[in-house]
C-alpha cells in the first residue's frame, strides 16, 4: 500500500470500527462527521489499496455498489450479511469448500477459487427490533453494533474470492 497518510490512517481506522460492510460515500460521511478531512477521492483509492492488498473484503451491492469490510479472519471464509441492517457475521463453508473443489476437478479445473456470500434477514430484523443489537453466531460471529446505513447486497455474492 502507498505511503500511510493521516487521511489514509483515518479511513483505515473507520473501517476497523465498523463490523458492517461500508460503502466508499458511507465512510466519507463517517470521516467528515468525526471532522476528518479526508476527500472522498482519497477514500477511494485508499479501499482501492486496501482490497488489492487483501486487507478487506469487498461486495457488490444490488446497485453494483461496492462495499468493504475489514475481516478479522485472514484465512478463507464467507459472509452472512442481513439484507435490511447489512448485519454481518464471517462463516465457514466447509460443505461449500468440498463442492467448489468437486465441481472443478469433474470439468477439468485446478486451482479453484469462489465466491459465496449468503444473504438474508436477521434475528433482530425479523423481530422488528433495533439492528444495533451485537450480532452472535454459533458459526463464529465477530459483529457487532455498527452504523447500520448499509445498502444492500446483491445474492449474486461478492468480488473477493472469499477472502
Amino acid at each position: 500500500m502507498a505511503r500511510m497518510t493521516r487521511q489514509r490512517a483515518a479511513v483505515a481506522e473507520a473501517l476497523d470500527g465498523s463490523d458492517d460492510f461500508r460503502s466508499a460515500q458511507q465512510l466519507h460521511e463517517q470521516l467528515r462527521a468525526a471532522g476528518d478531512g479526508v476527500g472522498l477521492a482519497t477514500v477511494y483509492r485508499t479501499l482501492q489499496q486496501l482490497a488489492e492488498g487483501g486487507e478487506v473484503d469487498v461486495l457488490r451491492t444490488a446497485e453494483g455498489e461496492s462495499v468493504y469490510r475489514r475481516c478479522i479472519r485472514r484465512e478463507h471464509h464467507h459472509h452472512l450479511v442481513c439484507r435490511l441492517c447489512g448485519r454481518t457475521v464471517e462463516i465457514d463453508g466447509p460443505t461449500v469448500e468440498e463442492w467448489a473443489a468437486r465441481v472443478g476437478a469433474a470439468q477439468g479445473y485446478a486451482d479453484i477459487e469462489h465466491t459465496v456470500e449468503l444473504f438474508g434477514t436477521c434475528g433482530p430484523c425479523q423481530r422488528g427490533e433495533s439492528p444495533d443489537v451485537p450480532a452472535s453466531s454459533a458459526a463464529g460471529s465477530s459483529a457487532g453494533p455498527a452504523d447500520r446505513a448499509v445498502p444492500t447486497p446483491s445474492s449474486g455474492g461478492g468480488t473477493t474470492d472469499g477472502g
